[in-house]
């Protein structure tokens, strides 16, 4: 029997379902490929129309108008293949455009092609990342990649071991369930009522997850104290150790520290070697959240900045923002071999097994809390194999002078105001005041620069051309956070992003 053409299952789309592909129908290669290629093709034109700077960022819409656009019940009867392409097409043209050159919007964005190639990879083969008798090549990429992350932050390979895991959310939370089964190992057993009341510290400026993870770990979020932070967005030691010293003296069990290696909001380093004395003398956990910052010590000439991270007792670092990875990339660390295993140890017998033929140190299951766990890290080892060491050197130097040069320009602008005059990383947070607000006095001005983000924000998103985040913080009123994290975005799209803001606050 001939084959059919590509042109002859194409025209067929309508005619055909999922159950024509060679899954299910082993004379259904034909349909298979022809649609796969159709599908990447969809993709293809989303990539190509992402980095065109002449397209949008987003096509916004408020959710009851997005709901008349687009058709999302789940049918009694099966799709035709030409209906799912065309579902495929409808979800593309409204989704948000991370990759485009001028997203500014979040921690994350860009989109680089060989991971992108290795999530395809990934998705493809289809497996968990929990023994090495399912997952044999990812798990020696794994332990290869982890091993290289190691030594960049400064510890002994033999002494030290890491895990990929589903963000550094969840990271954060490995980080405080490894600390407390450091001090009270008989924790995982009897409970919390087995220990004292346990207390921990993070600074006004750190992630959330510090004390989503003490209310999920049963620390509670009122004996997570938060420590003030100077007018960087830095933790203040001094006072780090008064309520240390406070707690101590209140009953409490001082466990554990996290500082940040690149705040949220201002990209802050908080100074991790004397936070790290403070930990040593009062015998505390010491962590380091670098989920946003973990990527400089792939730079000699900024790794500077986490001085003392080789001190942490553990370490969140997230590859899918500074290194640019697809989301979701993160990974934790630990100074202390074994204590994975240890802490999250259950010795199920259908999966860890100790008799199977080969080295079952291999298997990486039994040291997460999940079962399943995603494999992240093919797409991360193909990216980190394309670029080098050298690339990322330069990338990751090249937004750093992206950032610097932001912030020159805008100081020289007038309109342009400066929330930390020399932002230290890739966050540059601004006002731009319009003129009907600038000779008004201070506080009055300040009152009404509230609004001015959020309006200029909200015209931003409905011409779709560009998308930058805003936030207050405290008494200071609404301002700009700019990110700049796209290896493809340059001065000119900088330039943009400047005078787009200034030709929407016109009116204002």
């Amino acid at each position: 029997m001939k084959e059919k053409s590509e042109e002859e299952v194409k025209k067929n789309f309508d005619n055909l379902y999922s159950t024509d592909f060679i899954t299910t129908n082993p004379n259904g290669w034909k349909e298979t490929e022809v649609f796969l290629k159709e599908f990447a093709e969809i993709l293809l034109s989303y990539i190509k129309q992402e980095n065109d700077r002449t397209s949008k960022v987003l096509e916004f819409h408020h959710p009851e108008e997005m709901l008349k656009l687009i058709d999302l019940h789940i049918p009694e009867k099966p799709m035709s293949l030409e209906k799912i392409l065309q579902c495929c097409k409808d979800v593309l043209k409204l989704c948000v455009k991370t990759g485009h050159p001028r997203f500014f919007n979040q921690n994350f964005g860009g989109l680089d092609i060989m991971c992108m190639a290795g999530e395809w990879a990934t998705a493809t083969t289809n497996t968990s990342m929990y023994t090495y008798e399912i997952a044999p090549v990812f798990s020696l990429i794994e332990k290869e990649v982890v091993g290289k992350m190691i030594s960049l932050i400064g510890w002994n390979l033999e002494e030290s071991e890491g895990i990929f895991t589903p963000g550094g959310t969840m990271a954060n939370l490995y980080a405080l369930n490894c600390s407390r089964y450091n001090f009270f190992p008989n924790c995982k057993e009897n409970g919390m009522s087995s220990v004292p009341k346990l207390c921990c510290f993070t600074s006004k400026y750190s992630h959330y997850s510090i004390k989503a993870s003490s209310a999920i770990m049963g620390i509670g979020t009122n004996n997570c104290f938060i420590i003030p932070a100077d007018k960087y967005g830095r933790m203040i030691p001094e006072a780090l150790e008064e309520k240390i010293i406070e707690c101590k003296e209140n009953g409490l069990y001082p466990f554990f520290v996290n500082a940040t290696a690149g705040t949220t909001v201002y990209g802050a380093f908080d100074p991790l070697n004397e936070i790290a004395n403070i930990c040593k003398k009062h015998n505390i956990w010491f962590h380091v959240d670098a989920a946003w910052g973990g990527g400089l010590l792939l730079s000699p000439e900024f790794r500077w900045k986490l001085q003392g991270i080789e001190k942490a007792n553990s370490v969140t670092w997230n590859p899918h923002k500074l290194m640019g990875s697809l989301l979701q990339c993160s990974s934790f660390f630990v100074r202390q071999k074994g204590l994975l295993l240890k802490t999250n140890q259950m010795s199920a017998n259908y999966l860890y097994q100790q008799d199977k033929p080969y080295d079952v140190n291999y298997d990486t299951g039994d040291r997460s809390f999940q079962c399943g766990r995603r494999n992240d890290i093919l797409k991360l080892w193909l990216m980190w194999r394309s670029k080098g060491m050298e690339g990322y050197r330069i990338q990751i130097n090249r937004l750093m002078d992206l950032a610097k040069y932001f912030t020159e320009k805008i100081k020289k602008i007038e309109g342009y105001e400066m929330v930390i005059d020399n932002p230290e990383f890739l966050n540059i947070c601004f006002w731009y005041v319009p003129k009907s607000l600038r000779n008004l006095p201070k506080e009055e001005k300040m009152e009404k620069l509230r609004i001015i983000a959020p309006k200029i924000k909200g015209k931003m998103m409905e011409r779709g051309t560009t998308m930058v985040g805003y936030q207050p913080d405290d008494d200071i009123p609404n301002f700009f956070r700019l990110i700049i994290n796209n290896p493809a975005t340059t001065k000119e799209d900088l330039d943009f992003l400047i005078q787009e803001i200034v030709d929407i606050a016109t009116d204002m």
